[in-house]
């Protein structure tokens, strides 16, 4: 049914161990990223969105400036999806999220996020 169904934003950095380190974004690789500075600019931001309300507008628009997945263009915005159709660390952690809630810093194979669940 739909309540299976989460809708999410996210804000990711990739780094040198994720899977393909390469910016969406600025079409960049992000092999020379260590694990520690993208958790830590991660937090910069998250410290930041928090600052300016933590609302979704203030979520996408971070995301949008910073994110390397090709969802920046959109805000971050990754639509709706169902069990299984993200990673489970993803989905996890937007199922962790209550709606208008931003979560701690994620990690995926893909690299580390920051997840605003919109639905």
């Amino acid at each position: 049914g739909e309540g299976l169904k989460v809708g999410a934003r996210h804000l990711l950095i990739k780094f040198s161990g994720s899977r393909n380190p390469v910016s969406r974004r600025t079409g960049e690789s992000t092999a020379e990223v260590s694990a520690d500075l993208a958790v830590a600019e991660l937090e910069a931001f998250a410290a930041r969105i928090n600052a300016e309300g933590a609302t979704e507008a203030v979520f996408a628009k971070y995301a949008a400036q910073r994110s390397d997945c090709g969802s920046y263009v959109e805000g971050g915005d990754l639509g709706e999806f169902g069990p299984g159709e993200m990673q489970r660390e993803f989905e996890e952690g937007a199922r962790r999220c209550a709606v208008g809630q931003m979560s701690p810093v994620v990690v995926s194979d893909s690299g580390y996020h920051l997840i605003f669940r919109t639905k």
